[in-house]
């Protein structure tokens, strides 16, 4: 019970300017359950607009949230601060999935394996050191591999979400764009929260000033072609759907599933069934094909947790490097935990560590709030409803922003960790894996089986990589020991 007791500082009052206050400290709990809240609202975008863009069930992924940053602190033994939220390191790979025919349960039973992938990373990072991270993922290939899942995503935007509604998904965007960059402090932290909300107000009133739009919607008004004497006519699709069905576009209104909100309970677990068919609470299936199209993701999830902790421990000023393979196993545990039941992978959020930037109070106790909040929140089926009512313009400008952002967080690997271009090494070894992964080359190996995209490109990374590095070292050895 030790570990459920924080050392009251300052009173449990606010703390004077430049104090601040340990991951075994807390305030008064009033203003613990006020810094929880703030935590939650600073992850509460991002958390539940990712599950909508793979296709799972925000409620869940809210819930999950919860008991995953709970277990992730019991793990670190409440010495590293940090919420976990929904992953978007998956989202490339869950696309692909879903462009060959997967569906929910292949999506969280691949997620689930590279969740146990992590968490055995993490077991071997905490027995033999955070060098053997550098070892093998070095900040090149790192970096290489977060800008080419990323940059991978571009189709998805231009090709779903943005089409659905372009003018609500540009002023979306140019919203987010503003409130990251132009908003104070905490508010600049919960910019993709404040767009949502930017979108759908915007929506709304474009409903009651303009009327209805005509456009396609995924998953809704889905025909197929019906040939009578020689006559081809869009028909609508048969219960239970058929391969040849496609969504069709059709008038309708901006924020059109607002009936369901009254519908829906204020109480009650997360259920109901996701646009595939598959139920929102579910088991996994596995296929080797797709689990290898997500596994890219851990390498990812490892440079993110690793930066995390780093900075985490620059800002408590605690040496966290004992505390690594414990930080990224029990991520790992937590996204295989999360995925068994259908929801979504997870990964420490920078948000939350943004908050504690600003306000040097890393109280583990805050982060216990918070996550008995998000719990509360997955219990809201109508809270659910509302997200699942968010216009699909709204989900394009906001996507269309936050792709992007995910591959530049691989060129600020580079840059921080100040990646030489000017070396061969890195500028031909990481090439060819780009352009193949960004751009969804395939490698056909036999008839059911091919590597193409993220999985094919993150093989080109790491492999030319290490082949041009051991041969480059080599060269140079040779240089030494022969010269006069």
């Amino acid at each position: 019970m030790s570990m459920f007791k924080w050392d009251v500082v300052f009173d449990g009052k606010t703390p004077p300017p430049g104090a601040a206050v340990g991951p075994s400290e807390r305030l008064s709990w009033p203003r613990t359950i006020g810094l929880g809240a703030q935590h939650v609202v600073a992850m509460f975008g991002a958390t539940f607009v990712f599950p909508l863009i793979m296709g799972l069930d925000a409620n869940l992924a809210i819930m999950f949230s919860g008991i995953c940053t709970i277990m992730f602190l019991l793990i670190v033994a409440n010495k590293v601060p940090s919420y976990l939220g929904t992953s978007a390191s998956f989202v490339a790979s869950v696309a692909a999935i879903r462009m060959q025919g997967g569906d929910s349960a292949d999506v969280t039973g691949s997620i689930m394996i590279a969740g146990l992938v992590l968490a055995a990373v993490g077991v071997a990072v905490h027995f033999a050191g955070s060098r053997l991270i550098h070892a093998i993922l070095p900040p090149a290939v790192t970096g290489a591999v977060v800008m080419l899942i990323g940059f991978n995503l571009a189709p998805v935007v231009a090709g779903t979400y943005w089409p659905q509604d372009q003018w609500i998904a540009l002023l979306t965007a140019s919203a987010l764009v503003v409130f990251a960059v132009l908003l104070p402090g905490f508010w600049s932290r919960i910019a993709v929260f404040l767009a949502l909300v930017f979108g759908y107000v915007v929506s709304w009133l474009a409903d009651v000033s303009f009327g209805t739009i005509n456009s396609v919607l995924p998953g809704q008004n889905l025909m197929m072609a019906d040939v009578v004497d020689g006559k081809t006519t869009m028909v609508p699709c048969p219960p239970g759907g058929d391969p040849s069905c496609v969504a069709v576009a059709f008038d309708h209104d901006r924020v059109s599933a607002w009936g369901q909100v009254g519908q829906a309970d204020w109480i009650g677990f997360p259920s109901g069934v996701l646009g595939d068919g598959v139920d929102v609470v579910h088991g996994p299936s596995f296929s080797l094909t797709f689990i290898l199209l997500v596994l890219p993701g851990v390498i990812a999830l490892i440079a993110e947790n690793t930066g995390h902790v780093k900075a985490v421990a620059e800002m408590t000023g605690d040496n966290l490097d004992p505390y690594m393979g414990r930080a990224i196993g029990a991520d790992g545990l937590a996204t295989a935990f999360a995925s068994a039941f259908g929801g979504s992978p997870t990964t420490t959020y920078a948000e939350n560590i943004g908050v504690m930037s600003a306000t040097r109070i890393y109280s583990t106790a805050a982060y216990y709030v918070a996550a008995i909040v998000a719990i509360l929140l997955g219990l809201c089926p109508k809270f659910g409803a509302v997200v699942n009512a968010i216009p699909g313009g709204v989900l394009g400008g906001i996507t269309v922003v936050l792709y992007g952002m995910i591959g530049l967080v691989g060129a600020k690997i580079w840059v921080e960790n100040r990646v030489d271009f000017g070396n061969p090494v890195n500028m031909v070894g990481l090439a060819g894996g780009l352009i193949a992964g960004i751009g969804g080359v395939t490698l056909k190996i036999t008839d059911d089986f091919e590597l193409g995209g993220i999985a094919l490109g993150t093989i080109m990374v790491i492999v030319y990589f290490h082949l041009l590095k051991g041969r480059k070292e080599e060269l140079r050895a040779d240089e030494v020991t022969t010269a006069p």
